[in-house]
Order: structure tokens, then C-alpha cells, then sequence
């Protein structure tokens, strides 16, 4: 998400380089890139125009001093903005009410809203230690209710059972009321979708509005759709009382105008990113650290996060404390690192949240995804025990074998086996100390909070030996 802004300030700030002042010629030289850029990221015109105007205010005369350059200046200037033009704060899920806390979920068809509703059961579960009962009211789509009881399992929360021949008022009371008798903490009501916003939707879903009066009514809108889905979720809150909006699909949109739009445009804040297909990838919205990965600068703190929450912590200390006893680094390792990386949403998610990867060129940054990751694992497990603990023995014949066992071919063998030697090599400068070394010498690139407490043995918050 975001490269094309990234790319954009990118050069903003290549061009300041070298000036000792912020002048009026060269803001707006400056300005008119920035313009460009959020035009380009299919940002709303008037919230373009805002923030330009907030920007030029505060930037001109700006004095920059010794240890900064013009474009530092600037940059956090536009950080600023930006983070204010999103809502300043993460503005947190509101569930303080006598239970079930209701949320409703409204959008349009084809927005990820089933999805969503699993994705924030699923959230809810493991972050707020909430339990959960989901219901769908979408009688007009035979497949919807089918898909909610699929991915509710997948996530472990209670479907409330309905049919497409059920009143969606009946059933979302019925819900309510069984929620209620189980002791639910939250009951998320997955309601039906259209190609458009039309009259007898919104009748329909104010009805259900008015029934259930829910402490949360979250509006679920495709990132995609750029500026549209700020004016549609304007729509919905004209005939709904919005708390909120989940933005789905952020990892397929480049632009990012539907993030900068909609808080500006609606008044209503940003709560979720949905960042993937899997019922993991749903993030809380943190204005600042959005802007932190729009002007290139990553998420360090998302990312350990991350680290904290899915990392196996007591495998991690198994390997550092291998490699103390000086033992090698081996393939059966190797493999539960990239399990690992897989748990914390896959590297793609990975690789949005670090510092300077919009430095990296497009090819390199498309050879690491996911399904890449998957063909490193299935080479792998087509080995036998003795060749992940002495990768050295596999030669020709074996090389042929693995690749047919995976459905590779023999070169996608040998480019593990480099990629597993350079990653073997980095481990064992980690014996002895090395490994305090490396992380201490991160501390300065790693935000406040973060950069003080690392426990003797050198490891990451969550114990992440990579």
C-alpha cells in the first residue's frame, strides 16, 4: 500500500537535498510534487487542497537547522499533516455497554464484509479475549450465510444459524437474544450488501439499525475504489449513525487515497485495515504509523507488535541458545523461520512495515512473496531428516528427487540451498555475542520504547532470532 506516494516523497525529498533553506521558489516547486502525488493516489481534491494549504502555511520560513536538511524539514511537516488529516490517534472499538456489545457491519457487495466479520471475531477473540457469536442477516445471497458458518469456524467464534427465508429483523433478534443466553460478549451481525446504494437496502438496514441499537455500526469499504469509497461511506452515514470504517484490501491498492479521504470527508475515523485474504490480516488503523509508511520511513513499532503477539517465543530461545553451543544452523531451522514469518501475516506484510523498502527495486521486491515462501517450505519438507541437519550431501541425485517430491524443478532447489547458506553464514556471526552486537547497533533506528530494553541475550522483543 502506499508506493505510489512513497515513490513520489521519495524524490521530494532527493530534490531538497543540498538547500539550507526552505524558500517560497523551492516550496513550491515542492508543493507542486506533493500535489501530484496525492492526485495520483486518487486522494479527494479538497482534502488535497487542505492539506497543501496547511503544509505551505507551516513550511514557509521554516529556518532548518544544523542537524537537519530542508528536506527532513518538510518531511515532518507533511508527517504532521498527514497523521491530523487521518485522525491524529487509533481510535479503539467502543464495547463498553452491558453485553452482547452489537456491531453492525454495513457495505456494499463485493466490499469483504463476510470476510471482515471473521477477520474482527477472530480479533476480538485473541487481542480482547472477547467471546464472540456472529450472525448473517443476508438472506438475498444463499451463499452468504454459507461463507460466514465457513470462516466463523475457521476462527473458532459461534455462528448464530439463520436462513434465506427468515425475516433479517427475526434473525438479527433471534441472535440478540441468543447471545444474551450464552453469555456472548459481542454479537457482529453481517448484513446484506448491494452493487449500489439503494433505497430498499438502506430501509432494510436502519430497520436492523433501530432493532438491535448498536454501540458499534462499522461501514466495510474496498481500499481500491480510492475517493468513491470516501463518498460512499458519506452515503451510508447520511442514512446511518457510522462509528467507524474497516478498509479492506489495502494490500492490493498502490494508492492509498481511500485512507487519506475518508476521515476528512465523512468525519468518521479509520478503526481497521483489512491487509490479506487470511482471517489474520486485520490490523487497528494508527494514523501516525500510516503516515510513518507513506513517507518511506516504515512501522517499526506494527512490526514488533507483530513479533510480540505470533512469534513462537520459546522455539526462538531454542535456536539462540543453539547457537551459543556453537551447533550449525540447519535447514530444519530454517524452515521455522519462514513458519514463523508466515504466522506474523506473510512477507509481504512484512516487508510494508520496514524502514527504506521503497529503495528496493520492483523486481527484487516481487521475488519475496508469499508463494515463494510456500515452495521454500514444500522443497524442505521433501527432504529427509538427515539432509535439513547436513545440507552438504545433497548432490545431483538427491537434488532430482526433492524437486520431484515438491513439484519444483532442480534449480528452484539450488536457489534454497544459496539462500539457506547466506542465511547459515549471517547465523554464525550470531555466536558469541554477535547477535547483542547486531541488535544493539539497531537500537538508533528503532523507535522510543523500543530501543532501551533488550534483554541480555540480544533478542527482539518476542524473541525473533532473525
Amino acid at each position: 500500500m502506499f508506493e505510489t506516494l512513497q515513490d513520489r516523497f521519495e524524490r521530494v525529498v532527493t530534490n531538497l537535498r543540498g538547500q539550507g533553506r526552505l524558500s517560497d521558489d523551492n516550496i513550491q516547486e515542492t508543493l507542486r510534487e506533493v500535489r501530484l502525488a496525492l492526485l495520483e493516489a486518487d486522494v479527494a481534491l479538497p482534502v488535497v487542497r487542505q492539506l497543501i494549504e496547511h503544509v505551505r502555511d507551516k513550511a514557509l520560513g521554516e529556518t532548518v537547522t544544523k542537524s537537519l536538511t530542508p528536506g527532513q524539514v518538510l518531511v515532518k511537516i507533511v508527517n504532521d499533516e498527514l497523521v491530523s488529516l487521518m485522525g491524529q490517534a487509533n481510535e479503539q472499538l467502543d464495547l463498553t455497554t452491558q453485553p452482547p456489545a452489537v456491531v453492525l457491519m454495513a457495505g456494499l457487495q463485493g466490499s469483504g464484509k463476510t470476510t471482515s466479520v471473521a477477520k474482527l471475531a477472530r480479533w476480538l477473540q485473541d487481542k480482547q479475549k472477547k467471546s464472540v457469536m456472529v450472525v448473517s442477516c443476508d438472506v438475498y445471497r444463499p451463499a452468504a450465510i454459507e461463507q460466514l458458518k465457513t470462516v466463523a469456524a475457521e476462527v473458532g467464534a459461534e455462528c448464530y444459524p439463520s436462513r434465506s427465508d427468515q425475516n433479517p429483523i427475526d434473525i438479527a433478534l433471534g441472535a440478540l437474544d441468543s447471545a444474551r443466553r450464552h453469555y456472548k460478549d459481542v454479537l457482529i451481525v453481517d448484513t446484506a450488501g448491494r452493487l449500489h446504494v439503494d433505497v430498499a437496502m438502506m430501509d432494510e438496514i436502519k430497520a436492523i439499525h433501530a432493532a438491535l441499537k448498536p454501540i458499534e455500526t462499522l461501514f466495510v469499504v474496498d481500499a481500491m475504489t480510492g475517493q468513491d469509497a470516501a463518498n460512499t461511506a458519506k452515503a451510508f452515514d447520511e442514512a446511518l449513525p457510522l462509528t467507524g470504517v474497516i478498509l479492506t484490501k489495502t494490500d492490493g491498492d498502490a494508492r492509498g487515497g481511500a485512507a487519506l479521504s475518508i476521515r476528512q470527508i465523512t468525519g468518521k475515523p479509520i478503526k481497521f485495515l483489512g491487509t490479506g485474504e487470511k482471517t489474520t490480516a486485520l490490523e487497528p488503523f494508527h494514523p501516525d504509523r500510516i503516515a510513518s509508511r507513506i513517507l518511506g520511513m516504515g512501522d517499526v513499532v506494527s512490526l514488533v507488535e507483530e513479533v510480540q503477539a505470533r512469534v513462537d517465543r520459546d522455539q526462538a530461545e531454542k535456536l539462540v541458545k543453539k547457537l551459543k553451543k556453537g551447533k550449525d544452523f540447519d535447514l530444519a531451522d530454517f524452515k521455522e523461520q519462514l513458519e514463523q514469518m508466515n504466522r506474523m501475516g506473510g512477507i509481504a506484510s512484512l516487508m510494508d512495515k520496514l524502514p527504506g523498502m521503497g529503495q528496493i527495486p520492483d523486481h527484487v521486491k516481487n521475488r519475496a512473496n508469499d508463494r515463494e515462501m510456500g515452495k521454500l517450505v514444500a522443497i524442505i519438507n521433501s527432504m529427509t531428516p538427515n539432509e535439513r541437519r547436513f545440507p552438504a550431501v545433497i548432490k545431483g541425485s538427491r537434488k532430482r528427487r526433492i524437486a520431484a517430491g515438491s513439484g519444483t524443478q532442480v534449480q528452484d532447489v539450488n536457489q534454497l540451498l544459496k539462500q539457506f547458506m547466506q542465511m547459515q553464514k549471517m547465523m554464525k556471526k550470531m555466536k558469541g555475542g554477535g547477535m547483542t552486537k547486531m541488535m544493539r547497533s539497531m537500537q538508533g533506528r528503532l523507535p522510543p520504547g523500543f530501543g532501551g530494553g533488550l534483554p541480555p541475550d540480544g533478542m527482539p522483543p518476542g524473541g525473533f532470532p532473525m
